[in-house]
């Protein structure tokens, strides 16, 4: 049995004991301040729950859930992580219900097209969105959301051949913006809630400092998310985004960004 499939077969509360218990501390507090957060025309991932669009039951915390994955996510990164990848803010398909930046339900349940439950974290990974709710389509009923942006960010990583624990994905807005009226749309965050955004941003970086972890390579999904970075004193390598017909443009910047800096050995 390869340690891949031991592992899978621990529980959240037994995979984190592996972990350094003060790493864990410092882990789960970060999330828990991120749980904290509430403002208008945001679902916080981490600490809010849509009873029509998420799983809901006795012995089920949506929002429980997905501060364990993104604790999950980030012990074995933080400290350790060459390769920081920042979009704008969390996307309806993506980290809103896998409670991961730029990360789909798909690739938590093994059932992505090319990334692999593994390169997320050793352990199983729940989904939170209603295989029930009316509000989904059927293939989001059955399998859970997809995003194309993270399908390509996640993808440029691998086809690289770069360890995905080498690299560590994020947002500057951290949460879910969303149009009024319709909480499975995705809108652009304001200047104010990018400011927000940043003092998580800023406190994510030096708790990967904290944990032992060096300056990375920071590349930004979007010239607009560069920009942003920019503004806060963060220097980033903007890369093209891959909506709208640029995948294989991000693709390559991302190819050249990590060849340039001397991570292709990665």
């Amino acid at each position: 049995m390869s340690l891949f499939d031991l592992e899978k077969t621990l529980s959240f509360d037994e995979y984190i004991a592996i972990f350094d218990a003060e790493r864990v501390a410092k882990v789960r507090g970060f999330v828990d301040w991120l749980s904290q957060y509430s403002g208008s025309l945001v679902h916080n991932p981490w600490g809010e729950v849509n009873p029509d669009l998420e799983i809901v039951a006795d012995d089920f915390d949506a929002a429980q859930v997905r501060r364990d994955n993104l604790v999950a996510y980030l012990l074995p990164r933080l400290g350790r992580a060459k390769v920081f990848v920042v979009a704008e803010a969390v996307g309806y398909q993506g980290g809103r219900f896998s409670g991961i930046a730029i990360t789909c339900e798909r690739m938590l349940l093994d059932k992505h097209k090319t990334i692999r439950a593994k390169d997320i974290t050793p352990i199983r990974l729940e989904r939170t969105s209603s295989p029930t709710s009316p509000l989904l389509k059927g293939t989001q009923q059955k399998d859970g959301f997809n995003e194309p942006t993270d399908t390509v960010v996640w993808s440029a990583i691998v086809e690289k051949g770069i360890d995905p624990y080498d690299t560590l994905l994020w947002n500057i807005f951290p949460f879910h913006p969303h149009k009024d009226g319709n909480p499975l749309t995705n809108r652009t965050p304001t200047e104010a809630e990018q400011e927000l955004g940043w003092e998580y941003t800023k406190r994510l970086l030096e708790l990967h400092l904290e944990l032992g972890g060096e300056e990375s390579l920071m590349l930004a999904v979007g010239q607009k998310s560069a920009d942003t970075m920019g503004k806060f004193g963060l220097p980033a390598i903007g890369l093209r985004h891959p909506a709208n017909g640029g995948a294989n443009l991000y693709r390559q910047g991302f190819a050249n960004a990590i060849k340039s800096c001397g991570f292709a050995s990665l």
